[in-house]
């Protein structure tokens, strides 16, 4: 049997959930700053109707991989309130990833017991 190297799963884990972030991110920008405007200054719903949906769709999808990779590096449940409010406020799932991606990064870092490194 193969054995799979210290914390292989959490990075995987650490991956998918920096893509959610990103696009839940983009998503949510895409509809609060062109959708909005859109249908209440031109009148025009298509955005908000077409990126509504998938927006939230895609929150859902952020939201599992967030507690999927909370349960493979065994931090508390507690550590999803910001990742919850990142996906609700334009911009902050960008800050709220990199900030869970560095300290994601450091704790996999002693798991293999290799020095930090820096950002």
């Amino acid at each position: 049997m193969r054995r799979r190297e210290p914390g292989a799963a959490a990075r995987a884990s650490l991956l998918r959930y920096r893509v959610m972030a990103y696009l839940v991110g983009i998503g949510l920008i895409v509809l609060v700053l062109v959708g909005v405007p859109l249908k209440y200054a031109a009148g025009d719903p298509t955005v908000v109707a077409i990126v509504g949906p998938v927006h939230g769709a895609l929150y859902i999808l952020y939201l599992i991989s967030a507690a999927d990779m909370l349960r493979h590096i065994r931090w508390p449940v507690t550590e999803l309130v910001p990742v919850i409010l990142a996906g609700l406020l334009p911009f902050l799932a960008f800050v709220v990833e990199r900030r869970t991606t560095r300290r994601v990064r450091a704790y996999l870092e002693t798991l293999s017991g290799a020095p930090p490194s820096g950002p």
